[in-house]
């Protein structure tokens, strides 16, 4: 089991004063199998006037808040004390045919299927198209086994895509992503989820964080980590299996969830809407960190 402090800071500057902003963060770690919580604040400056948790439809810890005093500058700390302890993954070749898993899907009305039917359907960021499904098809063959062609798509994805944080924003549609062959984490994980929604499989969208390693002799930089995306995918009776496109990679001890959805405007960490502001700057601080580390141990 590997424990994690995780500080997450979102600023927003405004060139003009804001009267009234309104919003939801999913910046509070979901407590799921092999991950737990022991602790979680947030902060907001100025003090929101109205703030409020509960659970989004998809199960994920929400924070809605409004602040209501005229403001420059928007400031939300996230602070988390994580336990990690990832279960094994099964067996590529043991998991169900992916088309018996496809077929099955529209009719099952077993809880965890439904559940993962509206799953099947186009969402904004991930649009179905022939395109993605013939992109995908070389990779699920009649009757293989849905984990290794998932795998095998994962890799593909990851070799014939380049990551570049210079060619898309957070607007840029998937199929330019798909026609330029680059972008980063939150577009592979979009594109992945698209080619496994248009072979009509059901996939997610994960946003989480990822524990950076510093290269060999260098320190390591506070607020150098950022926010990640990755895909969970349906697997029939082997249930959801995460997949991480970026890294070509099943995610384990480093990877830490936040919450899932249809995609990214499921999940957004802060996304809201204002009166005034005019024009403004958003700089992110992430640094996810072992706490034998952050105590000194390490």
């Amino acid at each position: 089991m590997i424990r994690y402090h995780i500080t997450h800071e979102t600023r927003y500057s405004y060139s003009d004063p804001v009267s009234l902003c309104q919003n939801v963060a999913h910046l509070r770690p979901r407590v799921c199998a092999g991950q737990w919580c022991d602790s979680s604040t947030l902060e907001v400056g100025p003090e929101p006037a109205v703030l409020d948790e509960r659970a989004d439809y998809f199960g994920n810890p929400a924070t809605y808040f409004t602040v209501q005093e005229q403001h420059r500058e928007l400031t939300v700390t996230a602070e988390h004390q994580i336990r990690i302890s990832p279960g094994q993954p099964p067996v590529p070749a043991a998991t169900e045919p992916w088309d018996v898993i496809r077929d099955r899907l529209p009719h099952d009305r077993l809880p965890d299927a439904l559940d993962a039917y509206q799953f099947t359907f186009d969402s904004r960021y991930a649009p179905t198209r022939a395109a993605f499904a013939a992109f995908a098809a070389p990779s699920f063959p009649p009757g293989r086994p849905i984990l290794e062609a998932a795998l095998e798509l994962t890799g593909r994805v990851f070799r014939d895509f380049v990551y570049d944080p210079r060619a898309t924003t957070v607007a840029t549609p998937i199929g330019e992503v798909f026609e330029k062959r680059r972008g980063v984490c939150q577009d592979f994980a979009h594109l992945e989820i698209a080619c496994l929604r248009s072979l009509g499989l059901a996939a997610r969208y994960v946003s989480g964080y990822l524990s950076t390693v510093p290269p060999p002799g260098r320190p390591r930089l506070v607020g150098a980590d950022a926010t990640h995306a990755w895909v969970s995918l349906y697997c029939g009776a082997a249930g959801w299996i995460d997949l991480d496109p970026t890294n070509n990679q099943i995610p384990s001890d480093r990877h830490v969830l936040l919450a899932w959805g249809r995609d990214y405007d499921d999940v957004s960490p802060v996304k809201g809407v204002i009166l005034g502001g005019g024009a403004h700057d958003v700089t992110v601080s992430v640094d996810v960190r072992p706490v034998e580390e952050a105590n000194g141990i390490a």
